[in-house]
């Protein structure tokens, strides 16, 4: 059931990402938005965009290829060659819809608030460090919001998220996190037929994100170390959290979501086995836990960066009535307890759930309801994912109650391009690796 050869869909999220970016290449009023809905003289919905990368330029492709009314008015990133690569691209293939001009191009570490005030909705898309406080600002702001998985990579970014999570429930504002597998037609329809019991209770599974591994930037000369480490940002903890937080998470998420709850401890093993240069910062390869639940249910996750080795991205669940198989290329299978197959999810006519994200969201800001409120789930499988990062290089059990108490903060002290961010290079270039049973994570 496994159709290992056309990899799951967000197996080639950055492919689709950096394809949207290449082929994609109003007007500014003294305006605010408000609790369920936008202000706006045209009716136009205002959208700024906080972080100009392959993934904040596919976000913005997609925000503006919605139905709603829609125009970009304001940028934000910390690199001016981001900035300038992303405009031009949303440029040519939205003429009508991108109205940027320089002055709302904004560059460096608070570039962010200055676009966010422009807005009605924003796209936070930035390394996923930088989420929880880009959020919180926001929410603050009464903005409506797509933010990007992973929300937060510590357990102080997730009480952070969480907290502004609440604020923006009061605030009637929207909030979707880019989780997209949720808004993805047969984990949909499966979700719904799993929570209505065709499987019965839900007691294993098994959750996949094993690929060969992602892009590296290399060293330039004359970068600060800031500089390099923002730069190779998926290497680095206080950026990215590490594969399982940053990847993984998607897969995580469904685990959660079949079984309507979250861990109560997670335990595992890790390690760096085949990527160990230096330019890997301090990241591990591969991960492999459990997710222990209240109810005794055990799910089993596995992520791995092996070029050359067997790929899987997918999820599979038993329940005392059957089991199902899940995957993001639009498979859906479900079987009852004597193996006979229930209902298999057709594998044409599905929309691309990175698009329905946007659609669904801008669809409910144009009609001022008040409709998604993902931040407090999202936020609660990234911290599963992280727990699961905290039991791998520590080598213990990881209880949920613990590591939402942590106050170990992953963020450097200071943004500037001279600032020196936590963990550093030896005089040989490498970065210093977890190593379980020595390193403490709470």
């Amino acid at each position: 059931m496994k159709d290992m050869n056309n990899e799951d869909l967000n197996g080639k999220r950055r492919e689709f990402i950096k394809a949207s970016a290449l082929i994609a290449g109003g007007v500014l009023l003294n305006n605010f938005s408000f609790a369920g809905g936008h202000s706006s003289v045209d009716d136009t919905i205002k959208i700024a965009l906080i972080g100009c990368g392959d993934r904040g330029t596919g976000a913005a492709f997609q925000a503006l290829s919605t139905s709603a009314n829609v125009k970009l008015v304001a940028m934000a990133d910390a690199f001016q060659d981001r900035m300038d690569s992303s405009h031009k691209a949303l440029s040519e293939k939205f003429k009508q819809k991108v109205d940027v001009p320089q002055e709302r191009r904004f560059i460096g570490f608070d570039a962010y608030q200055k676009a966010i005030a422009l807005a009605d909705v924003v796209l936070l898309t930035t390394p996923p460090g930088f989420r929880p406080v880009h959020f919180e600002e926001a929410v603050k702001q009464g903005k409506h919001i797509f933010m990007e998985k992973p929300v937060a990579v510590d357990a102080p970014g997730i009480r952070r998220v969480l907290a502004a999570a609440e604020t923006a429930k009061q605030k009637k504002l929207n909030v979707v996190v880019g989780l997209q597998r949720r808004y993805q037609a047969n984990y949909r329809e499966a979700l719904q037929r799993i929570h209505n019991g065709e499987i019965g209770d839900i007691f294993g599974g098994q959750v996949y994100w094993n690929s060969g591994g992602v892009w590296v930037k290399k060293r330039l000369a004359n970068q600060t170390e800031m500089e390099y480490q923002m730069r190779n940002w998926y290497y680095f903890n206080w950026l990215c959290g590490d594969h399982i937080v940053e990847q993984h998470v998607h897969n995580i998420d469904i685990a959660n979501w079949v079984k309507g709850a979250y861990p109560v401890s997670v335990q595992g093993t890790g390690s760096r086995a085949w990527r160990t240069g230096k330019d890997y910062g301090e990241i591990y390869d591969n991960h492999s836990v459990e997710l222990s639940y209240a109810d005794g249910a055990v799910i089993h996750s596995q992520c791995r960066h092996f070029e050359g080795t067997a790929n899987r991205v997918d999820e599979s669940f038993q329940g005392t009535k059957g089991k199902v198989y899940l995957s993001g290329s639009n498979q859906a299978v479900i079987w009852d307890h004597t193996g006979r197959e229930i209902y298999r999810h057709p594998a044409k006519g599905n929309a691309n759930p990175y698009q329905t994200e946007h659609d669904e969201l801008f669809a409910a800001v144009s009609r001022r309801e008040h409709k998604f409120s993902d931040a407090e789930r999202g936020a609660k499988s990234c911290f599963t994912a992280i727990i699961g990062r905290y039991a791998t290089y520590s080598g213990e059990t990881i209880k949920w109650d613990d590591a939402l108490k942590a106050e170990n903060s992953l963020m450097p002290d200071q943004l500037s391009w001279t600032a020196r961010p936590k963990v550093l290079p030896d005089e040989s270039g490498l970065y210093p690796v977890p190593m379980p049973g020595k390193t403490k994570v709470i």
